[in-house]
C-alpha cells in the first residue's frame, strides 16, 4: 500500500512532523543586511585608523589610496570599506540577496546549529566586500593595489559577515523553532 502525500505538492516521503513554518526569517535578513553595511563601515574605519596610527608610530611614509603598491591596496580596501555606508542603497540589497540565498534557506532545511550560519555569513561577506574592493583597487592602481584591496576588503567583509550570521541566528533561533511542535487547536 502506498503512502498518501501529506499535502498538495509535498512528496510521499515528507515527514509531517518536520513541516513547520519558520518565523522571523525575512526580519532577520533585513536587519542582518543593515548590520552588514554598518559593520563593514565600522570595521573598515577602525582598521584604517589603526593602520594610520601604526604608520605614524613606526615612521613609515604615509601610504595613500590607489598608490601602486600592496600597502596602497590595503589602504584602498580599508578606505572603500569605511565608505561603504554611503552606498547603502546598493550594498543593503546586495547583502540581503546574498544572505537570503545562503543562510536564509538554512532554517527551512532543518539546519539548527550555529557554525554554518557564521561560516556562510563570513564567506559571503568576504566575497561581496573583497571582490568589490579588489575590482576598484585593480582599476585604480594596478595588480598589486588590486590584490591588497582584495585582501583587506575580504578580511573586513569576513569579520562583518560573522557578525551578520550571528545576528541572523539569534533572531531566527532555528533550533527552538524546529524543536517546538505546535499542538494548539486554534
Amino acid at each position: 500500500m502506498t503512502q498518501e502525500p501529506v499535502g498538495p505538492g509535498t512528496p510521499a516521503y515528507a515527514d509531517p512532523s518536520r513541516q513547520t513554518h519558520i518565523k522571523r526569517v525575512k526580519l532577520a535578513l533585513f536587519l542582518s543586511a543593515f548590520a552588514a553595511c554598518l559593520g563593514v563601515s565600522l570595521i573598515g574605519g577602525i582598521g584604517l585608523a589603526l593602520a594610520l596610527l601604526v604608520q605614524s608610530l613606526t615612521g613609515f611614509d604615509r601610504v595613500g589610496m590607489f598608490d601602486s603598491s600592496f600597502m596602497g591596496g590595503i589602504a584602498t580596501g580599508l578606505q572603500l570599506s569605511a565608505m561603504n555606508f554611503f552606498l547603502f542603497l546598493i550594498t543593503v540589497p546586495a547583502a540581503w540577496t546574498a544572505l537570503g540565498l545562503s543562510i536564509g534557506r538554512m532554517p527551512h532545511r532543518g539546519i539548527a546549529v550555529r557554525r554554518p550560519y557564521l561560516r556562510w555569513g563570513a564567506i559571503w561577506g568576504a566575497i561581496l566586500v573583497g571582490v568589490t574592493s579588489g575590482f576598484f583597487g585593480f582599476v585604480g592602481g594596478g595588480l598589486e593595489t588590486g590584490l591588497g584591496a582584495l585582501l583587506s576588503g575580504a578580511s573586513v567583509g569576513a569579520l562583518a559577515g560573522v557578525g551578520c550570521g550571528f545576528l541572523f541566528y539569534m533572531i531566527v533561533r532555528p533550533a527552538e523553532q524546529l524543536r517546538d511542535v505546535d499542538i494548539s487547536v486554534f
